[in-house]
């Protein structure tokens, strides 16, 4: 009883069915034509003898995708923490459960609820069987790409399926919603683990229930399953064990050739940064030079992803000295590396190597995220300190007011800090992987199953895409400074409460009194536009609060070029943000030529370019640099 008794079989069970398609040729090629059916037609039938030959080279690939999730625990390498995450979700799920039990009338009601949905879906499916015209009960949201193809909606069963799952999904996030008694923490926190399951529970993601991938898998007898779980080992084997999902065409990109390619040279390094000051593009330039203050979650070369997109090009063709931090992909070296030392050895550092090669005693300065949180930090010092270096700030999706953080507050509490400050004494640092895990389960459904299927379901290997290139680029965080950021910033918010300390001395912002630029995105969900708005009035000096259309990337890196999207400026961000938006100006395009404008009315004098290396500081090589290119 081998393969061939198995597609014989099979072949038996297809020609006995109530709709049959064309019989295949002697060749194993399909006929002509698909059988028509009342709602569309029939995949051919396929090649049975290819078909089970795949299947046995599926089975190959899966002991390989088990070889490689085995290999590092047999060497004692595996990764810890998964355990912790799946005990987490389980006790908030749990604890929304104990809501419901508690009242029994009201889990006749949530079950009267789904009932009623799942009847009427029912009835509506017999309607639609019978050949009546009827609404759907439910349908996705317009933006929802995970049943763009047409057999979701023209085949019935297909379309009872989606709908079905709309509906649980519904009703599971109303389950969270009406839940009793619960706080606002572990409210979130059952918010975010509810997406996380219908997410992966999507009838999209299994050959079984989604229309495309049957008919993918019947047109190719398997072979995309073949290829997706090639991909998949390898994948795993990429991640070390755990599965590290590929989102672009990694191949495609070489940094510094095709990607962070703006001419300029380091002119600076130390244990954690390397200094890069980019090569004049102009006759003249503005005499005060501008620093950049990069994340290091993820590396600085998103603000120079290609000529075209590339916010730091744009910069020196302005007329810009522009000199940028390129942070260390730290290690178990680093772990004692805190807050006050990115703040010493990072921006100070840099500071110091600016006054050095362009004899400027003042900077203006962007910080963009948790470089941006840096920066406010430093500024807080500074101005304690009486340090006058920088002389403007312009601060790019940065939170300094984390009373209303974004949905990364999820993953915060004592109990997960501690969990994973756990994790994080076994090695020095936190890695790369669960950083990035983090960030994509913000949007599981774009940056994680609809890559899963189209990769290891599909068999398609993803296409070339910077942004994406640069999202998998991930990094590891410091001990000590990632054990600082989740307690002071996002735990009890000490910045802006005037609470926190660094090098000894108490920071307060409101004496921080430096014109400031504060840019906000509309769909951020890691800095939140409420949330920078907040922050906007923790700081002592005049602020120019201004919010960019689209998200945490796209609204930052927006070219004029491109004209997309938009921004909106309006009063002092004072009162509510609720108020100040009713009296806003909206504005289309690119707010790149509207913050320059801003920053050249502070100091507009210019003098002949300053040429890397042609100094005090002699380059040590090209930009990008070499901290660039250190692996996670």
């Amino acid at each position: 009883m081998g393969p061939k008794w198995g597609v014989q079989l099979l072949r038996t069970a297809i020609k006995g069915s109530a709709i049959m398609c064309p019989p295949a040729d002697e060749k194993g090629k399909t006929g002509p034509k698909p059988a028509e059916t009342p709602f569309g037609e029939l995949p051919a039938v396929p090649d049975f003898e290819a078909m089970a030959q795949n299947m046995g080279k599926l089975v190959e690939q899966a002991g390989k995708v088990t070889a490689a999730y085995l290999k590092p625990i047999e060497r004692g390498e595996a990764k810890t923490g998964q355990a912790d995450e799946a005990s987490e979700m389980v006790k908030v799920l749990g604890r929304v459960a104990e809501r419901w039990v508690s009242d029994p009338q009201k889990i006749i009601e949530a079950q009267g609820a789904i009932t009623s949905d799942f009847l009427s879906l029912w009835s509506s499916t017999l309607k639609r069987l019978g050949g009546e015209q009827v609404e759907p009960v439910i349908a996705p949201e317009k933006r929802d790409a995970r049943f763009a193809d047409p057999e979701w909606n023209t085949h019935p069963v297909f379309d009872f399926v989606k709908q079905a799952y709309l509906l649980t999904t519904r009703w599971a996030e109303g389950m969270v919603e009406q839940a009793d008694d619960l706080d606002p923490h572990t409210r979130d926190k059952a918010r975010f683990y509810v997406k996380q399951i219908s997410g992966a529970l999507s009838p999209s993601n299994f050959v079984a229930t989604n229309p495309e991938l049957l008919r993918e898998t019947m047109a190719q007898n398997g072979e995309n399953l073949v290829r997706g779980m090639k991909m998949l080992a390898e994948d795993v084997e990429a991640g070390g064990g755990e599965l590290k999902i590929r989102q672009s065409d990694a191949g495609a990109f070489q940094i510094g050739v095709n990607i962070a390619t703006t001419p300029g040279k380091v002119i600076y390094r130390n244990d954690i940064i390397e200094l890069i000051q980019y090569a004049p593009a102009t006759e003249t330039v503005l005499k005060r030079p501008l620093l950049i203050v990069p994340p290091w979650i993820n590396k600085f070369y998103i603000l120079d992803l290609n000529a075209e997109k590339s916010f730091i090009r744009w910069c020196v063709e302005q007329g810009l000295t522009v000199f940028c931090i390129s942070w260390v992909n730290p290690d178990h070296r680093h772990a004692l590396k805190d807050f006050e030392s990115y703040m010493r050895e990072g921006i100070f550092a840099a500071l110091e190597a600016i006054e050095q090669v362009t004899g400027e005693k003042q900077v203006s300065t962007i910080g963009y995220c948790v470089g941006g949180t840096l920066l406010g930090v430093t500024l807080a010092y500074m101005a304690a300190t009486r340090d006058k270096r920088i002389a403007s700030a312009t601060f790019f999706t940065t939170q300094v007011d984390f009373s209303h953080a974004g949905e990364l507050s999820v993953f915060v509490d004592e109990e997960q800090i501690r969990a994973v400050e756990e994790q994080m004494a076994e090695r020095g640092y936190l890695d790369g992987a669960r950083m990035s895990g983090a960030f994509n389960m913000l949007r599981p459904n774009d940056l994680i199953w609809s890559y899963a299927v189209n990769n290891y379901l599909k068999g398609k290997a993803p296409t070339p895409f910077d942004l994406l290139y640069w999202n998998s680029d991930s990094t590891r965080m410091p001990a000590a400074n990632h054990s600082f950021y989740l307690r002071n910033c996002y735990l009890e918010n000490k910045l802006s409460k005037g609470e926190m300390r660094l090098g000894g001395k108490l920071l307060d912002l409101k004496k921080v009194t430096i014109p400031i630029y504060n840019l906000a995105t509309r769909e951020d969900h890691i800095a939140p536009a409420l949330s920078v708005f907040l922050g906007s009035q923790t700081f002592g000096g005049p602020v120019d609060y201004v919010m960019a259309g689209s998200g945490h990337i796209a609204g930052v890196v927006n070219p004029p070029t491109k004209v997309k999207y938009q921004y909106w400026t309006g009063p002092k961000p004072e009162g509510t943000f609720e108020e100040w938006m009713k009296r806003t100006e909206e504005h289309p395009g690119s707010w790149w030529p509207q913050w320059f404008a801003w920053l050249e009315r502070q100091a507009p004098k210019r003098v002949k370019p300053r040429i890397p290396g042609d100094g005090p500081l002699p380059a040590l090589e090209d930009a990008p640099g070499s901290y660039v290119n250190i692996k996670a």
